[in-house]
């Protein structure tokens, strides 16, 4: 899937897939016109991805062939057991989570699923969980509290499910226990928004020690259609309201509301998934490995000054004005 901004990226890549096409031919030699045109797609593909705006961020971070939770089981984790259930109702499918050895460490793995063909985002109800699903979530935090070992939260959510059903259920209840258990969980907890990481549904596994994003994912209260749909009573004003919402990783690291940026290869997860995961678990060993040094009175206690600073007022800042 090409967006609208890649379309010239499009069209080189047809000319250079042409070229090597017509280079298996016998006595055909185009190696030097393949070379200059991928020369010049890498120079327009960095111009194209470091003036990205906002909106073109969140087509980004939503583009069908980014890495989704089971990409990431896959490439980085040499094995995974999947726990089921949340002991009340249901397994979500949308929300998903197991004992897990990442680089040669035991942890706690815990993802939004949105399914890459039809069927699998139908099962995974693209992504939006129900409150079953935060409490299954909560269920494996705790159990590996109880086990000393550390949780990853790999975030990619549009949003908590909205049906009557899940608010009938508890939903938003569930999402304020499972913050509520998070800012006193006894064990390191790393969260990386990968792609969407949309209100309360993504703060409902993310409350984390360390919270990381890689560089094409987004993180807001609200979608931009919703926010436009309610300022402008217009929802294609989304793209002035991205502008707003300071939901890319760089305006929420200038905030203090994530901690690191991890980089994407230029050309996005999308293009180099496998670079963008590798990249995701260095980072994720990185920290993990800085916070298993730390006293756990001393992790729980930095994580309350870590939530209790984000949005603090700074009155010498605003002084002047």
């Amino acid at each position: 899937m090409e967006l609208d901004f890649e379309a010239p990226l499009g069209d080189m890549d047809a000319r250079i897939a042409e070229l090597e096409r017509l280079n298996r031919k016998p006595d055909a030699d185009f190696n030097s016109e393949i070379a200059a045109l991928k020369r010049e797609r890498d120079v327009r593909l960095s111009e194209i991805y470091e003036t990205l705006t906002p909106w073109q961020t969140v087509q980004l971070a939503r583009h069908p062939e980014r890495p989704v939770f089971a990409d990431y089981v896959e490439r980085l984790c040499d094995e995974f057991l999947e726990l089921h259930g949340d002991r009340c109702f249901g397994d979500d499918r949308a929300l998903i989570g197991g004992f897990a050895r990442f680089g040669g460490e035991r942890i706690m793995l815990i993802g939004f699923e949105k399914g890459k063909t039809m069927d699998d985002k139908l099962k995974a109800n693209f992504g939006m969980a129900g409150p079953d699903g935060y409490r299954k979530a909560l269920r494996l935090m705790r159990l590996a509290e109880k086990y000393g070992l550390p949780v990853v939260s790999l975030i990619d959510t549009p949003a908590a499910y909205p049906g009557r059903d899940a608010e009938a259920r508890g939903q938003a209840e569930a999402i304020a226990r499972n913050l509520t258990a998070m800012a006193v969980l006894e064990t390191p907890f790393v969260a990386v928004v990968t792609g969407e990481g949309g209100s309360g549904g993504a703060l409902g596994a993310a409350v984390g020690d360390a919270v990381l994003m890689l560089s094409n994912a987004v993180y807001s209260v609200i979608p931009p259609e919703g926010c436009a749909a309610i300022l402008w009573r217009d929802a294609s004003k989304a793209p002035q309201a991205a502008e707003s919402l300071k939901l890319t990783a760089p305006s929420l690291r200038d905030l203090g509301v994530i901690d690191e940026i991890i980089p994407e290869p230029p050309g996005g997860a999308h293009r180099f998934p496998e670079a963008a995961m590798d990249a995701v678990r260095d980072a994720v060993q990185r920290h993990l490995k800085r916070l298993r040094r730390m006293n756990v009175r001393r992790l729980v206690d930095k994580r309350f000054e870590k939530y209790a600073a984000i949005g603090k007022y700074d009155n010498r800042k605003y002084a002047q004005h």
